[in-house]
């Protein structure tokens, strides 16, 4: 009889590793078809052919390397370790650098990985972290084809990120030679993409929205200097009238170009988390004080309430200034008929990331819900002809929502026609 010879034994420990990534499935096929069985809820046949299709369904459907584990034997765990001097090399990369096994396994990160994505830990299958359909393709293609790799994803938590990864084999497998420790390593490089993209993003949304919202008032500039040099050349009276609507009109081009150029500036680096110290209760007071002739003028009286006794957060001085002069200045021109505004900061105990509540609350006429969903977008007005008499450019509060998120902060409104509006943050 001639004897048989096992000419692949990756083959073996391959159905090894599919059985054993099923085990805890089919253990649990095994009690619930018993169960029944023993109830006589189910006969002995049928719990025996549903349990041999979840089992040939388990073993013999092909799994994807990346979600097979890493439990390997110990003597080819040393085989799948970078050395020290691919580590340094890793290390050396100003962008971030993954270094993965051929099961996808996360054998060494470098910092630049480790602070762009601190969820992922070495020794773990890649997956387990970074869930990124196109980024985990892109690292099976390159097992696969034993080939450099390249391919674009895209993030949206906790705000929007574009990357282009690049995987390319260490060493590619030499048949002659067979598997050697560097063939099992493939090098992932990430480079981020978000500021090029963003750059590129404002710069279409600039011309766009520049190009609608200036058209109007540089219409009006346009038809008034004609009628400056026709018909009301020489007359005095309607000269000083219509210079008046034309320099109101050359104050609202310069509001709109100021807060385009700030959303845009933000939105920029929105990716980017500040990581400067900031006191909530000094920014509020001093926002309250530069809008005190204003709110003077409206004969609004503006309550600030601290019951924190350290206010201080993470975050950009400046945005928040931006923030809190946005709000308040909202809440007087559009909540004057409550004749009072109230500025309250309080400590947060709803959610546990977060630190510190700031609520900007009006006494006016309130908004209708059907419109508060939509007043965070850009130059979305509840009344256009009123925002435009109180100088509103629709944008102050899109402005708010991008500072807010890049705060990584929430951002609540809440309006009751006849009650007023509140708008919280909830900063840490």
């Amino acid at each position: 009889m001639r004897s048989t010879t096992i000419e692949n034994p990756s083959e073996i420990q391959r159905w090894r590793d599919r059985f054993y990534a099923a085990r805890w499935v089919l253990i649990t096929c095994v009690l619930v078809f018993g169960s029944l069985y023993l109830t006589g809820k189910l006969a002995f046949a049928d719990a025996l052919l549903a349990f041999l299709l979840i089992f040939l369904a388990a073993i013999v459907v092909p799994r994807r390397a990346r979600l097979m584990r890493a439990d390997l034997p110990s003597k080819d765990k040393s085989t799948v370790w970078p050395d020290t001097s691919l580590k340094r090399f890793a290390q050396a990369l100003p962008d971030p650098c993954l270094i993965v096994d051929r099961r996808a396994i996360l054998r060494y990160r470098n910092s630049a990985a480790a602070s762009e994505f601190p969820a992922s830990s070495v020794g773990d299958p890649l997956a387990f972290s970074l869930r990124n359909p196109i980024l985990l393709n892109t690292i099976d293609q390159a097992i696969k084809t034993d080939s450099r790799v390249t391919g674009e994803f895209h993030e949206t938590v906790p705000s929007a990120n574009w990357y282009q990864v690049s995987v390319t084999p260490l060493e590619p497998k030499n048949a002659k030679v067979g598997p050697t420790k560097r063939s099992e390593l493939l090098v992932v490089t990430i480079v981020s993409q978000t500021a090029q993209r963003k750059h590129d993003q404002m710069r279409a949304d600039f011309v766009a929205n520049a190009s609608h919202e200036l058209r109007t008032p540089l219409t009006s500039l346009i038809g008034f200097l004609d009628t400056l040099r026709g018909p009301a050349a020489n007359d005095a009276a309607a000269r000083e009238k219509f210079m008046a609507i034309m320099h109101a009109q050359a104050e609202r081009m310069s509001r709109l170009i100021d807060d385009l150029l700030s959303l845009s500036r933000i939105e920029l680096r929105q990716h980017m988390r500040p990581t400067t110290k900031a006191d909530m209760g000094a920014i509020a007071k001093e926002a309250i004080e530069h809008l005190q002739p204003q709110a003077g003028e409206e004969n609004v009286e503006i309550n600030f309430i601290n019951e924190l006794d350290d206010a201080t957060i993470t975050g950009d001085r400046n945005e928040l200034m931006q923030v809190m002069t946005n709000l308040i200045e909202n809440a007087i021109k559009y909540g004057a008929a409550g004749k009072k505004v109230d500025v309250q900061l309080r400590s947060c105990s709803q959610h546990a990331n977060h630190k510190v509540v700031v609520e900007v609350i009006d006494y006016g006429q309130g908004i209708p819900a059907e419109h508060v969903p939509r007043l965070t977008e850009r130059f979305y007005r509840v009344d256009a002809e009123s925002s435009r008499r109180k100088k509103g450019t629709g944008l102050g509060l899109a402005i708010v929502k991008h500072i807010i998120t890049r705060h990584r902060g929430d951002l609540h409104i809440f309006s009751e026609v006849g009650k007023g509006t509140k708008v919280s943050l909830h900063l840490s």
